[in-house]
């Protein structure tokens, strides 16, 4: 009788266990994210993510001890990713205060650094939930705070750091949550005078080329593929 070709079969399914194994607290994490974001806090449940991940929802417990448990997990990814790294831009040193912006306005144009949909996903869940309502007021205090705290290190003083932080703020949050309000193109055209309105101070040509030049990069350039 022939000798089977073994390195040619077809690979048998893993079983179920086999696939629980290889998970881990970070699969279900970004599960949970990216079930909040397309679908919303009520799917966010241990039964629909199993059958989703193709394991029995024992598995789920070997990283999370309950549902308020992975609640907890997924606020404080949240924090990590969209709030983390605006507070790090905000403090960088720079030579001014336009430039001071730009930084920040990385985050803006680079969705690995700021998640606009996952922040809107939060902030509805925000409505359901007091909890969840404190832990988003005190980001939006701490994102507000670091840009206060930048304005007030390049000169200005104490009432117009703030307002000027909270103009910034609100104005970006807002751009995100009207979503398609305004082609991308158009409105990064103006990134020049908003910058002059945020700062009081009309940036100089060589600094918008370099804006330009980071956003096509970042923002334009891989949306075309290139």
């Amino acid at each position: 009788m022939p000798e089977q070709d073994t390195a040619n079969r077809p690979a048998e399914p893993a079983s179920e266990q086999e696939r629980s194994d290889r998970l881990t607290r970070q699969d279900w994490l970004d599960l949970a994210l990216k079930t909040l974001v397309e679908d919303g806090i009520d799917r966010v449940k241990i039964q629909i993510m199993a059958r989703r991940l193709d394991v029995a929802r024992s598995s789920f417990y070997w990283h999370f001890e309950s549902s308020e448990a992975l609640h907890k997990a997924m606020l404080e990814d949240w924090l990590k990713k969209n709030t983390s790294p605006i507070i790090e831009r905000a403090m960088r040193p720079a030579p001014d205060i336009i430039r001071a912006v730009v930084n920040v306005f990385e985050c803006w144009i680079d969705e690995t650094l700021f998640d606009p949909a996952l922040d809107i996903a939060v902030r509805l869940w925000a409505r359901r939930s007091a909890e969840v309502r404190r832990v988003v007021l005190e980001a939006d205090q701490l994102r507000i705070d670091a840009l206060r705290r930048m304005f007030l290190r390049h000169g200005y003083a104490e009432r117009e750091a703030l307002i000027r932080a909270r103009v910034i703020y609100y104005t970006q949050i807002g751009h995100h949550t009207l979503d398609e309000f305004e082609d991308p193109e158009v409105r990064f055209s103006h990134g020049p005078a908003y910058l002059h309105i945020f700062t009081g101070l009309v940036p100089d040509e060589d600094l918008c080329r370099e804006f330009f030049e980071k956003l096509d990069e970042t923002y334009f350039r891989p949306r075309r593929g290139r």
